[in-house]
């Protein structure tokens, strides 16, 4: 299959004459957890190597990046909603209300507003002060978006390492919380804990079959 090449993106402001933040979450996919984003306001005078898509990333070089962003980044921040907050808004409005607290953080390390908000995707989040543009493939074409998903990555997989200590037999430092196979197998014997995604699918049948919905 050949490769689709995305064309650059044509920044509406300068980053280097004005303040630009991206922001982008992770953890959309998985059955439980909470959905993490970040913004971050990138140095054009302090560049990071490397910064790209953290899907595209190996989880080494994902941490090795966050340091480096966090150091030399102008501001950062980190916003979550929690696996009820994602069952009483759905996923998406779940995903955009992170995004804006994670602005909102990123704002206060910043100690003042930005100019522009650029975000991954093809929706932004509403009662922001500032312009906001969405970005498909953002985190493959916008650095200040890359950064953010790198940022929301090892944030949610840091979380995901927790959880697994605190219930080995779920397996969550390997799948992340995302469908696999083993995952489901899983929770074919264990119970359904409160970091589920209710909402969801798969989740919420296993409940009604065990009469717990």
């Amino acid at each position: 299959m050949r490769k689709i090449e995305l064309p650059p993106f044509a920044y509406p402001l300068d980053p280097a004459l004005h303040l630009v933040c991206g922001a982008d979450e992770a953890g959309r996919g998985p059955l439980m957890g909470s959905v993490v984003a970040a913004c971050v306001c990138l140095d054009p005078q302090n560049p990071i190597e490397g910064l790209d898509d953290s899907k595209k990333l190996p989880e080494k070089k994902r941490d090795a990046l966050e340091p480096l962003i966090k150091e030399r980044a102008r501001a950062w921040g980190i916003g979550q909603c929690t696996s009820a907050e994602i069952d009483s808004m759905n996923i998406l409005n779940a995903s955009l209300e992170a995004m804006r607290r994670a602005y909102f953080a990123m704002r206060k390390m910043l100690g003042r507003e930005c100019e522009l908000l650029l975000v991954d995707g093809n929706k932004t989040p509403k009662e922001l002060p500032l312009a906001c543009q969405a970005v498909v493939k953002g985190d493959a074409r916008v650095q200040e978006i890359a950064a953010a998903s790198i940022l929301a990555k090892v944030c949610r997989d840091r979380e995901m390492y927790e959880l697994d200590k605190q219930y080995p037999a779920y397996g969550f430092a390997k799948h992340k919380g995302y469908p696999t196979k083993a995952h489901f197998e899983a929770l074919k014997v264990l119970p359904v804990l409160p970091c589920y995604r209710r909402s969801y699918g798969p989740v919420r049948e296993i409940l009604e079959a065990r009469g717990e919905l």
